[in-house]
């Protein structure tokens, strides 16, 4: 695993852990087809919340939140679907009483101190 996989890999670790704490169950991580892949998938209640996680250090690359573009909403929303289709419908025959929602969660690592875990809901 290089560096880059390793601080993804630490940032999904903590962004698990908080949705946890706000009473999420797990369903699925890094869950990959052909043409993506989900970081996180998880049930909130009724709901479906699939999660984008963004890990990084302080730099050019700005707040994590910027990286979910257009381009990349309408990616995660595509792959929402196939998820959907593939795993939950095949399983219960029906789509989630409260429905699916895109989430992200943005870790910055500085340079000292505490990881900083911001969950912001519905960004696709």
């Amino acid at each position: 695993m290089n560096e880059r996989e390793a601080l993804g890999r630490y940032g999904e670790d903590l962004a698990a852990r908080r949705l946890r704490q706000r009473g999420m169950a797990i369903l699925e991580r890094n869950w990959r087809c052909r043409d993506g892949e989900l970081d996180i998938i998880a049930r909130h209640a009724d709901a479906l919340v699939v999660c984008e996680v963004k890990t990084r250090r302080p730099g050019p690359y700005g707040h994590p939140a910027a990286a979910v573009t257009p381009r990349k909403a309408a990616r995660l929303r595509r792959l929402a679907a196939r998820w959907l289709s593939e795993r939950w419908i095949a399983r219960y025959g029906r789509v989630p009483a409260g429905g699916v929602r895109i989430d992200l969660v943005g870790v910055v690592l500085p340079r000292r101190g505490a990881p900083i875990v911001e969950h912001i809901q519905g960004v696709a």
